[in-house]
Formats: C-alpha cells, sequence, structure tokens
C-alpha cells in the first residue's frame, strides 16, 4: 500500500506543483493544496485495493488469514469491485491529507526559514515544517480517516453503510460531531514522526537524483 499510494503521492508532488506554476516562493497557496491533491488523489486509486486488504487483515480476529484467501473470498463475493470499496472517501481523505501535508509543509518551509534565517533543505527546517504539517493534517483527515475506516472495515458479506454520506451521518448520530476526530492526539503522535522521515526521505533523494528541493 505504501509502495504505491506513498511514491505517488510524495514523489509526485514536486513535478505537479511545478507543472502548475505554483514552483516559485511566492506562487499561490491553492495551486500548492491543488498538486498535493491531485497526486494524492491518483495514489489512492492505485492504492485502494491494498488498503482494503490491509483494513480486512487487521480487523481480522481469529487466526491469521492468508492474503491469498482474503483476495479469493473478496473476488468471489464481491468481484473487482469489491476491492475499491470506501474509494470515494479513500479519494477524499488522500485529497484532503496531501493537499494539507504538501502544501503547509511546502509553504511552513518558507516561513521557518524566514523567521530562523536556516536553508530550506536545512534539517531543522524540515523537522519543524513537517511537524506543522502534521498537525494541520490531523485536523482536515481525522473525519475522512474515521469514515473510511468504517466503510472498508465492513464484512466482506454484507453491507453496513451506504456509501460514505450515510456512513458520516451514522457515524455522527452514534457517537456525536466530535465523535469524528476521535483519538486526535494519537494520530498527531503517529503522523508526525512518519511526516518528518518521510519529508526528510524525500528531499534527500530529491537531491541526489538533482531535482529541485520542495
Amino acid at each position: 500500500r505504501e509502495g504505491s499510494y506513498a511514491s505517488i503521492k510524495l514523489g509526485g508532488y514536486a513535478p505537479m506543483r511545478d507543472a502548475l506554476g505554483a514552483g516559485g516562493p511566492d506562487a499561490p497557496f491553492y495551486l500548492k493544496f491543488a498538486a498535493g491533491a491531485i497526486t494524492g488523489g491518483l495514489g489512492s486509486i492505485v492504492g485502494n485495493p491494498f488498503d482494503v486488504l490491509k483494513t480486512l487483515a487487521q480487523a481480522n480476529k481469529g487466526a491469521p488469514v492468508p492474503l491469498t484467501t482474503l483476495v479469493g473470498n473478496m473476488h468471489k463475493e464481491q468481484g473487482i469491485a469489491g476491492f475499491y470499496r470506501g474509494l470515494n472517501a479513500n479519494i477524499m481523505r488522500a485529497c484532503v491529507l496531501n493537499a494539507t501535508k504538501m502544501g503547509c509543509y511546502d509553504i511552513s518551509k518558507g516561513y521557518v526559514a524566514d523567521a530562523t534565517g536556516w536553508g530550506r533543505k536545512d534539517v531543522r527546517t524540515v523537522f519543524c515544517s513537517a511537524s506543522l504539517a502534521g498537525f494541520f493534517m490531523t485536523l482536515t483527515v481525522s473525519p475522512f480517516d474515521r469514515i473510511r475506516t468504517a466503510l472498508m472495515n465492513q464484512p466482506t458479506d454484507k453491507k453496513i453503510y451506504d456509501g460514505f454520506m450515510d456512513c458520516a451521518v451514522k457515524t455522527v448520530k452514534s457517537d456525536g460531531i466530535t465523535g469524528l476526530w476521535r483519538g486526535f492526539i494519537p494520530i498527531w503522535a503517529r503522523f508526525a514522526p512518519t511526516s518528518t522521515i518521510q519529508l526528510l526521505t524525500i528531499e534527500a533523494l530529491y537531491d541526489a537524483c538533482g531535482l529541485k528541493s520542495i
């Protein structure tokens, strides 16, 4: 899942940003967010089948089920469409997540560099910017994460929710509006270090390949 999804959403951001004309320091913030949303959405489409299988494997309460069995059961009971259950929620989540993550990170680097005098490629700049991006990413993504997980975690032999909106309405009725942000602190605690490591790595790869940094 990470091999397909993360590769596209992270690796494709800078080329997409530059293609949209948002590579300059004074470029409009909405173009940076648009670049993140586009690459995030494309990555989620490619990675959705792996996301579904990962969720089912983690939710299994009995003995571990081999991957081939999960794939066979899903295809037998729901066909190819089963591997794309929750796709709408996943695309929306990925667009919001990557737009916030990469857009806020890109913009934060400028502010951090100006305030501290550190270079944009400085590890300290990357760390501070990634931490800020992780916080805002958690704010915007938590509701989509909750709904996506609920949709993907449905049994393979029946549907509990009739799409994204139905799941959202039932979740709010059951847990209240704040239920959409359940687990905020643990989610942020997960996003902050993973975002920092991912962004440090992608910056190093860009530099090694002679590409323009984010």
